[in-house]
């Protein structure tokens, strides 16, 4: 008979042999209590395969020395030795854990788990019989039970049931992690990458003060004064790439973790406790397969997300957090990184990095697309399929701009509107004031990124690239067409915030959605319109009931969400005198529309007339001094008089034109100042 120690020399030194070793022993645990039995023939070929491994009758005594002479032998990772050494379990502990995942392997103990506790349907050991096999005097399964709970690692399957009568289960992805099966996907809020498929640390694209910290934590991570890592940022911004890269010079994977969200009618208490058991799965997963795991949470400005427990896990644990909201809970020695956007530089080097680009395209996608790190990559993906359908093997500009708008704005498309975008500032006829302070409105977002460093240092650290603008005015004065063509000019999209989506009547919601627009907006670099936005400008009023002060609570959630906003953001309104000052000084740019004048009423109508046209120059000019009208309204008419000239034959005439002013004159209530009535004609009905 061989000693303990030399028991195994000829066993593979691998982690599947390592788990077969333990599946023996529990194997061994069963024989040990159940014998020669006809009930049960299938266990004759294992009592076979253990006399073949010289382990036939041997007691718990003796499987550890052996099983600990084997593993002394071997080094690296081991997941069953690396969940004993960070679940503190014994080897009484890890058979029992064996024995209970038996039927994982061999369904055929499910019968054998139901006979004996004569317990039809009952399939698993429940924890009578396990208390009976593991010494009842003592206590002994009850004491190894717990820890095992603790970790994650034993699911109750009839909770309700007699505590003696519960029967206990291994959860799917610990037992396949066990047997050194690895998946990618565990679980669909679980992501496993191993460090090979990670970024090597040296390959990070950083600031330098930034580099410097990620160079010198893992060495604290590696010996635990380091215990948790908060890391910040925009989504798509590198944070899971960051938290990846630092394990991988652990020699660890990685472990994304998204604990699911509330279901909508699933009660809060329900919600904690099924994140905490989720928590401890993935942080006892982790070390099985030595890997750090990355919580992903996004919390909401001014909410604390509190991390639970993390099962037996034996490695630093990551945070990946937005800009907002914290973490709290089990935070221990905590060290923040906060990744902001990259700036041109860095963009520059990752539009390199995506794919072959043109040398002189590099500068104007560095500069034109202020995108986060992953959604350069993802444009870049994109961009290079687009390319490839023209038959070209570089990209250029415009494919990446048809690439940045095709990225991924489900969650933005959910609280705000696309609008279509095009054309130049010779669209619009306002007053020279005007137009001056809207070319000047332009460079200040051509500019955003330059102005920090082309002003002294002291105003120049304080300095954000969001630029926010105010268009005051009437109605119909062109503000909404100024918003569409600015942002064609930039070459970005546009989007308009629709408030009924946004605000909320239930306390925070409003602040939330705020939250998730601004935040979307800066990742896709898009231009936000808040149009006729006065619920959200108004002025904050004395306190008086509870509805007031939740309004005011939103007014100052706003207030600071546009100061630290980094995007561009355009706001209207035509009711100026209304708006919380507040809100006036953060505006880098107020433009005031008015409403236009004869000269620029003309030439709104030379912009809005059909090419072709025969309208009498004599009443046309009539129309442009006595009529009063806004731009929106001359969009009226036009579009009236259009629809009548495709009636009558197709060519725009005087008749159709003066109907049609006639006829926004009675919608409006007011009496036309035309001292010519044309009259009707015969398809005009007016």
């Amino acid at each position: 008979m061989k000693q303990p120690e030399a028991a195994f020399e000829a066993i593979a030194p691998t982690a599947a042999s390592h788990f077969r070793l333990y599946w023996f022993a529990a194997v061994s645990r069963v024989l040990a209590r159940v014998g020669a039995s006809d009930e049960f023939p299938f266990l004759a070929g294992y009592h076979d395969e253990l006399a073949a491994l010289g382990a036939a009758g041997r007691d718990d005594a003796w499987w550890q020395a052996a099983l600990s002479a084997w593993e002394r032998r071997v080094p690296g990772h081991l997941p069953t030795r690396a969940l004993r050494e960070a679940a503190g379990l014994d080897h009484r502990a890890l058979t029992l854990l064996f024995c209970v995942g038996l039927t994982e392997e061999d369904a055929r103990f499910g019968l054998l788990f139901e006979t004996l506790q004569a317990a039809p349907g009952v399939h698993r050991p429940t924890l009578g019989l396990l208390h009976a096999w593991w010494n009842a005097e003592g206590g002994e399964a009850r004491a190894a039970l717990e820890p095992l709970r603790e970790a994650g690692l034993l699911r109750v399957t009839n909770p309700d049931a007699p505590r003696i009568e519960w029967a206990f289960e291994v959860p799917g992805p610990l037992w396949d992690a066990l047997r050194g099966d690895v998946r990618a996907r565990p679980l669909p809020w679980l992501r496993h990458r191993p460090a090979a498929e990670l970024l090597e640390p040296s390959r990070l694209i950083l600031p330098d003060a930034l580099r410097d910290t990620v160079e010198r934590l893992p060495p604290l991570l590696d010996r635990r004064e380091v215990r948790t890592l908060l890391v910040r940022g925009p989504r798509h911004g590198g944070r899971r790439t960051l938290v990846g890269a630092l394990a991988r010079s652990l020699g660890r994977g990685l472990l994304e973790v998204e604990l699911p969200s509330p279901r909508g009618d699933e009660p809060s208490r329900q919600a904690t406790t099924r994140n905490e058991e989720h928590a401890r799965l993935a942080g006892t997963l982790a070390t099985l397969l030595h890997a750090v795991p990355a919580f992903v949470v996004d919390p909401a400005p001014g909410e604390v997300t509190e991390l639970p427990g993390f099962g037996a896990c034996d490695a630093p644990v990551a945070v990946v957090l937005g800009r907002f909201g914290g973490a709290g809970g089990r935070v221990e020695r905590a060290v923040t990184l906060t990744l902001e956007t990259p700036s041109p530089a860095a963009r520059r080097a990752h539009w390199l990095r995506s794919g072959v680009v043109e040398e002189a395209v590099l500068d104007t996608l560095a500069t034109r697309f202020r995108l986060s790190s992953g959604h350069i990559h993802a444009a870049a993906e994109l961009a290079r399929s687009q390319a490839a359908l023209a038959g070209r093997d570089t990209l250029t500009a415009e494919d990446v701009r048809r690439a940045v708008g095709g990225l991924d704005r489900q969650a933005l498309d959910a609280l705000a509107t696309r609008m279509e975008t095009g054309g130049d500032w010779s669209e619009l006829a306002v007053a020279a004031d005007v137009q001056r302070e809207l070319l000047h409105l332009e460079r200040r977002c051509s500019q955003r990124e330059q102005l920090q460093d082309a002003v002294g240092p002291s105003l120049g650290r304080h300095l954000r690239p969001g630029v926010r603008a105010l268009f005051r005015g009437p109605s119909g004065t062109g503000k909404t067409l100024a918003a569409r063509l600015l942002a064609a000019k930039l070459g970005m999209e546009l989007y308009k915030v629709d408030l009924s989506s946004v605000v909320n009547k239930y306390i925070g919601e409003t602040e939330k959605n705020l939250s998730r627009i601004f935040s979307l907006a800066e990742e896709l670099d898009v231009v936000l319109l808040f149009d006729e936005g006065d619920a959200l400008l108004a002025r904050r009023t004395a306190v008086q009931t509870s509805n007031d002060r939740y309004a005011n609570l939103e007014t100052n959630y706003l207030l600071q969400r546009i100061e630290s906003f980094e995007g561009i953001m355009l706001l209207t309104t035509n009711a100026g005198d209304q708006i919380d000052t507040a809100f006036a000084r953060r505006m880098d740019v107020t433009v005031d529309f008015r409403a236009p004048d004869a000269a620029e009423r003309w030439g709104i109508w030379q912009l809005h007339l059909p090419v072709h046209h025969a309208v009498e120059a004599q009443f046309l000019h009539e129309v442009a001094a006595r009529c009063g009208f806004s731009g929106g309204q001359i969009r009226n008419v036009v579009l009236h008089a259009a629809s009548l000239a495709l009636d009558d034959g197709g060519t725009m005439e005087t008749e159709h034109l003066d109907a049609a002013i006639q006829r926004e004159y009675r919608k409006s209530g007011g009496i036309c100042p035309l001292k010519r009535n044309v009259g009707t004609i015969r398809s005009v009905r007016g």
